[in-house]
């Protein structure tokens, strides 16, 4: 079997790592960046990071930031307006992932007008040509869309998310710098370390794993499980560390695809706006109890990337509970509710929840095979 790998041109790491932004520009050609960013990120100075050094250097560029969480349709047409306004031929985006995921479609749709309506470019749409170069530099330590050929969209019309996998989307370059990351408040650094944490154990026991990205996941989590805690807190390294094992977790995560946490977090976030790391913290635990019998030994080896000590002469089933109780005191550790009814759900709404999420593109690498009755279930066992 071929198996098919993707990552970024060039990637930066490290506090301070912002720097290499104008000469990475200039070396490249550009000439006028559309800054794509959104207001709450330009109101506490986040954006103004990587603008006062466009200003130094002379660098041309406009700025939209109309972006909103869980980014709409209409939000990507309002940027490829902006995009062709400002004449400009790269965009740079800075934030998590609603501008990561905003500009990839801004940039995929200025060079493939066909997929204007947004919608066309679900799935893995057929597009003909590279999106316009896009510089990504996250602000918080989660998505890793700076390094993956995934972005996801909100049909405010239909209540619905749709995922769109697409090789022509990926940044040519990124820039993780923890710097950016700073004034993340703790509520927002615990949904993003676990929404990393989620693409990582996903990723490990997806369909599609293999032995290069089963690497890269089970380092992703030992660095986000030694790390997430502390940078909760604000210790330095550990923040430093998350932005780390986020992006490797990424780089795995994006060319095997992901499982049911995903595929039932989707859902929410089109429903009720649900911030994508919550509702996925708050899915991990139930949905690994779900899917351990259908995952071999793999728990021994999350186990023991997770700190938890000697996993190897313990009974599975010993393991699979060890794992799934760990996953809910980190939760509780950092904040995260325990139910569904704590970040909204409507008992009402589980039908409808039920058939987007089993039609999510992400469920189809859960390694448990899965039907609307078992994920209906699931809602309402997790309400």
């Amino acid at each position: 079997m071929a198996y098919r790998m993707i990552l970024n041109e060039t990637s930066y790491f490290g506090a301070g790592a912002i720097a290499s932004i104008t000469g990475e520009i200039q070396k490249r050609g550009f000439t006028k960046a559309l800054v794509v960013t959104d207001k709450e990120l330009m109101r506490f100075g986040v954006a103004a990071k990587v603008t006062d050094l466009l200003d130094r250097a002379g660098l041309a560029y406009d700025i939209y930031d109309e972006v909103v969480p869980n980014p709409t349709i209409q939000t990507v047409q309002e940027g490829v307006a902006a995009f062709l306004r400002a004449g400009a031929d790269y965009l740079i985006a800075v934030g998590g992932g609603s501008p990561q995921d905003t500009s990839k479609a801004i940039g995929i749709i200025i060079n493939n007008p066909d997929f204007a309506d947004v919608r066309s470019l679900e799935g893995v749409a057929p597009t003909a040509r590279p999106a316009v170069p896009i510089i990504a530099i996250p602000t918080t330590a989660g998505t890793a869309a700076e390094v993956t050929i995934n972005y996801v969209i909100t049909d405010m019309e239909m209540k619905r998310k749709f995922v769109c996998v697409d090789p022509h989307a990926i940044p040519v370059l990124a820039i993780i710098d923890p710097d950016m990351m700073a004034s993340m408040p703790k509520s927002l650094k615990a949904a993003t370390g676990v929404d990393a944490l989620t693409h990582a154990i996903e990723g490990y026991i997806t369909l599609g794993a293999w032995e290069l990205t089963d690497a890269l996941h089970l380092k992703a989590i030992e660095i986000i499980c030694r790390s997430l805690r502390g940078s909760v807190n604000n210790d330095p390294q550990a923040v430093e560390d998350m932005a780390l094992g986020q992006y490797i977790a990424g780089m795995g995560f994006s060319n095997v695809g992901l499982g049911l946490v995903h595929g039932m977090a989707h859902p929410l976030g089109a429903f009720y706006n649900t911030p994508h790391g919550i509702a996925n913290a708050v899915l991990l635990p139930y949905l690994m109890a779900y899917n351990a019998p259908a995952t071999g030994e793999k728990f021994r080896h999350i186990a023991a990337a997770m700190g938890l000590g000697d996993s190897a002469s313990q009974p599975l089933d010993a393991v699979r509970q060890q794992v799934v109780e760990a996953l809910r005191q980190l939760n509780r550790d950092i904040g995260i509710p325990e139910k569904l009814r704590d970040i909204g759900l409507r008992l009402e709404d589980i039908p409808a929840l039920t058939q987007a999420a089993y039609a999510d593109v992400c469920t189809g690498g859960n390694p448990r095979q899965t039907n609307e009755a078992e994920i209906q279930q699931l809602y309402q066992e997790i309400y």
